[in-house]
């Protein structure tokens, strides 16, 4: 186990190159890549690994950080990774099976990565800001069928898992100011999708009954009840004629009507 995985840094420390090997490779230019001066800028991510494990790890860090030549990200790197000259070249076959065992754990799920190399990540993003043109393309590469998530549903047990990772999290006030932006002023897109994932939903008995008692109790500031009348205004109420109803703008499909009966 004398592999090890390395990164490249520019000078605003956001990684320029990932890469593999053993003993001075590190140091060597690496095709059309070369090493920075500033030998602080040359780094090792992970130490000690097999050559199984230094072609695994190079080719999630070049997944998680993106290619420039393939518009997803800030790397040089002309490919996915998993090559090299040390005798261990793998296939197009192999290449894809590593790709699909690390497809979907972006954040690591079932690793636990060491505090040194959780440093080492957190500085290599500090300071990082995304281009409107690189935010849309990373967008346009995880829509749809594109998404991991895409067609599956997530097990009792890793929702369970999910809940439990998010619990105790304390928000920062610059987050919690985001996201209310966020929420304040949705685009008109949001709210056109927002509109289409509410069309035809009936609310059951049970979450009806879920909301009221998270409610009880409750008593609205003048300037909470004076925005819920600005965001109310058109909206009104629709019925089915079997005991369902909803509160929208427009109708919301054949069969509905307005009124509360």
């Amino acid at each position: 186990m004398h592999y090890y995985t390395y990164a490249y840094l520019r000078e605003d420390k956001t990684p320029y190159y990932i890469g593999k090997g053993k003993g001075y490779r590190i140091n060597s230019k690496q095709r059309n890549i070369k090493p920075p001066k500033d030998k602080s800028r040359i780094i090792f991510l992970k130490q000690n690994l097999t050559e199984e494990e230094a072609f695994k790890h190079e080719i999630y860090m070049i997944d998680v950080l993106g290619r420039k030549d393939l518009g997803t990200g800030i790397l040089h790197n002309r490919t996915g990774g998993g090559e090299g000259a040390s005798g261990n070249i793998h296939s197009e076959e192999t290449k894809r099976k590593i790709s699909e065992a690390n497809k979907g754990n972006t954040n690591c799920l079932g690793k636990t990565l060491s505090e040194e190399t959780k440093r080492k990540l957190s500085e290599i993003h500090k300071g990082k800001t995304l281009s409107k043109e690189h935010r849309r393309k990373l967008s346009e590469a995880h829509k749809g069928e594109n998404h991991y998530l895409y067609g599956k549903t997530l097990s009792e047990e890793t929702k369970r898992k999910l809940s439990k990772a998010h619990k105790g999290k304390i928000l920062s006030e610059e987050t919690k100011r985001k996201m209310s932006e966020v929420h304040k002023n949705p685009s008109e897109e949001t709210r056109r999708k927002k509109s289409e994932a509410k069309k035809g939903k009936t609310l059951s008995e049970e979450t009806r009954r879920k909301m009221s008692e998270a409610h009880k109790g409750k008593t609205l500031s003048e300037e909470s009840r004076k925005k819920l009348s600005e965001v109310r205004k058109g909206i009104k109420w629709w019925n089915d004629g079997c005991g369902n109803r909803k509160m929208m703008i427009e109708c919301p499909g054949d069969g509905w009507r307005p009124g509360m009966k």
